[in-house]
């Protein structure tokens, strides 16, 4: 039976799309569901090009009730990706679906994590920082921003020249060549 996956973004989901991509005919793995939080964001475009179902967020709801957790197991989600997912997860999330919520950080954790710390805001401090080197964290996901047990990271050099887009870019291509086939690889190990 198919594990289903839903992945929670903000933004414009390009990883959102990879991952679509990678899983449209696994044997393994559907994304099932996309779930947002802001009207307009570029995800949900993407899932009406794929024909992917969408839950749009409401924060009080999300932070203060079990009514999502509900909805992903009547939808029998198996797993949980956050793609450039802007709100802290909260408690009762994280323990309906334990070791089964990730993350991707496009910097190396533990440093350039934390509250405000996701996009362009991570790439200039790193530089800012005069940091050679930087990269993805691909993480479980507790209750707090950015602290749960790492699962990969992969690095990238920075260079003189580079800028918060060029870094950017680099960082891009370290998460759309990973993030897929680590949710897999986690997928795999899944119990039926």
């Amino acid at each position: 039976m198919l594990k289903q996956i839903a992945i929670f973004a903000s933004g414009a989901g390009s990883n959102a799309r990879q991952l679509i991509r990678h899983f449209q005919h696994s044997p393994l793995a559907r994304v099932s569901l996309i779930v947002c939080n802001k009207p307009g964001a570029g995800v949900l475009d993407i899932a009406a090009e794929y024909g992917i179902p969408t839950l749009l967020l409401d924060r009080q709801l999300f932070l203060n009730t079990d009514t999502y957790i509900k909805e992903l197991k009547a939808r029998h989600i198996d797993f949980v990706v956050l793609a450039g997912f802007l709100w802290k997860v909260p408690a009762n999330l994280v323990q309906a679906f334990p070791q089964r919520i990730i993350n991707i950080h496009p910097a190396l954790l533990p440093k350039y994590g934390g509250k405000g710390m996701y996009g362009n805001f991570v790439h200039e401090a790193v530089i800012a920082a005069g940091e050679t080197e930087s990269g993805i964290t691909i993480h479980y996901v507790n209750e707090f921003y950015d602290e749960g047990a790492p699962i990969l990271q992969e690095r990238c050099t920075i260079t003189p020249d580079d800028t918060p887009a060029t870094l950017a870019q680099k960082i891009h291509l370290l998460e759309h060549q990973w993030y897929p086939v680590i949710v897999e690889r986690l997928l795999s190990q899944l119990p039926q």
